[in-house]
């Protein structure tokens, strides 16, 4: 056999082997592709429809960064799958195209949930880590996810996710921009597209839970304060946030101090969790007993100061400063 027979061999064995050669490989990435275009596609409209409006080819085209003649084409081939509707120029979502559009932002948003709660990712990184795992998971594995979890009801953003059953939570929200009553108000959600917008309020220091009051807005910025800090934003980045209205937990949480701030042996009540303790972390707080109510205190001092040991029901666990910051407490004599 001769050498120019032996590497037309090789190289058939490497282009045309079943499941690891090149033609093979490049038909999986062909499919994956198409199906994160239909799921990007499908997340538009979601989006576009919980606005109030409908989604369009030329809003497609921009979102997905195609040309009009590849749209034409993703949308003609969603149709034959029965996920969407051309009505004039309008797109809208079928009955089957909102399920899984529902099931795409599920994951998406338990993803963020977890890179954030469980591998500490710096938030301004977790939307593209994100959106790059949300199209591999089935049912089955989401839901998985969510119990590992602890069945989240909102991602690190504060939007909420959707539950197994494809029903979406509503959120009662308005940008701080035109927030009017005169008081406290809550941060419940920071969008995170312009990139941009988002990386100037991670770096003011401004969070998710975060309760904040108006002190000035003009035309040219908004300045915001929790009391102890001013956050300085121009108004097209300040519209980025969210506000609500106080809830009980928070006005109770306005009179308590943190866990942490406990001097040595002295004794409180806690009074709530923090809204940023979600998934596991939160899980495993109720498990050790950690419930509004519970009488806990320091106990056993830590030279280096962290992790600090205190005593909650009988038992002796130990928390990090950190941890214990997210736990509001009421001191009691």
């Amino acid at each position: 056999m001769t050498p120019s027979l032996l590497l037309l061999i090789a190289l058939a064995i490497v282009i045309f082997v079943p499941r690891y050669g090149i033609l093979s490989l490049y038909k999986d990435w062909r499919v994956a592709r198409q199906r994160e275009q239909v799921e990007d596609a499908l997340k538009h409209l979601l989006d576009r429809e919980s606005q109030g409006r409908h989604a369009s080819p030329e809003s497609l085209a921009g979102t997905l960064d195609l040309h009009r003649v590849k749209v034409t084409r993703l949308i003609a081939d969603m149709e034959s799958q029965n996920l969407l509707e051309t009505r004039g120029s309008e797109l809208h979502l079928t009955v089957e195209g909102e399920r899984w559009a529902l099931h795409v932002v599920r994951a998406h948003r338990l993803w963020e949930r977890y890179l954030v709660d469980e591998a500490r990712m710096p938030l301004k990184n977790i939307h593209k880590e994100a959106h790059h795992r949300e199209h591999n998971l089935t049912d089955a594995q989401l839901d998985e996810l969510d119990a590992a979890l602890g069945h989240p009801t909102r991602d690190p953003h504060g939007d909420p996710i959707p539950t197994r059953e494809g029903k979406m939570p509503s959120v009662q929200s308005m940008p701080v921009t035109a927030w009017q009553v005169e008081g406290l108000a809550r941060i419940v959600h920071i969008e995170d597209e312009p990139a941009i917008a988002y990386e100037q309020i991670l770096a003011a220091g401004l969070r998710l839970g975060q309760v904040i009051r108006i002190i000035e807005k003009t035309s040219q910025r908004f300045v915001l304060s929790d009391g102890e800090h001013e956050y300085r934003l121009a108004p097209t980045v300040a519209a980025n946030i969210s506000v609500a209205p106080l809830p009980e937990s928070v006005v109770a949480r306005a009179r308590a101090v943190s866990l942490a701030e406990l001097t040595y042996n002295q004794r409180a009540e806690i009074v709530t969790l923090d809204d940023a303790v979600q998934g596991f972390t939160r899980r495993r707080f109720l498990d050790l007993g950690l419930t509004p109510g519970t009488l806990i205190y320091p106990e056993l001092q830590n030279f280096f100061g962290d992790p600090r040991a205190y005593r909650v029901r009988g038992t002796l666990i130990a928390l990090r400063k950190d941890q214990a910051s997210q736990i509001w407490v009421k001191p009691v004599n």
